[in-house]
């Protein structure tokens, strides 16, 4: 009915995040001198960022091919209904579950980002040259 809201609401707020992150990340930068391009966490955020309005995208076109999202307000057909308290369950059950879903998984992606970091970097594992 709605579940997409969630991770786009969650989209939304990473969106702001990664923006404001990106712009102390530009006025904070220093040359460390180290060959090894890390990456930055505003570019990992984005990861998350492009997981979550491409799923929340994804899920309004089922949404909306179903007729659960119609064009007219309430735009939603459930409060249109009167099942306003079926939709909430809905969103806070499988929305959060694939918001929570999405967020683990690009934490897996963060821990594997920081693994390949560490062994690109000669200083972090102790064998320089």
């Amino acid at each position: 009915m709605a579940c997409f809201l969630v991770p786009a609401s969650e989209a939304v707020i990473t969106t702001v995040a990664e923006k404001i992150i990106s712009s102390k990340e530009k006025t904070n930068e220093t040359d460390t001198g180290n060959d090894i391009p890390k990456v930055s966490f505003s570019s990992k955020l984005g990861w998350l960022n492009k997981m979550l309005w491409g799923g929340s995208a994804l899920l309004a076109f089922e949404h909306i091919w179903h007729g659960e999202v119609i064009p007219v307000f309430p735009f939603l057909t459930a409060v249109q209904n009167g099942e306003t308290a079926d939709m909430l369950a809905e969103m806070g059950t499988a929305g959060v579950g694939m918001a929570v879903l999405v967020t683990l998984i690009w934490g897996g992606m963060l821990v594997a980002s920081s693994v390949i970091e560490k062994k690109k970097d000669p200083a972090a594992s102790g064998k320089e040259d």
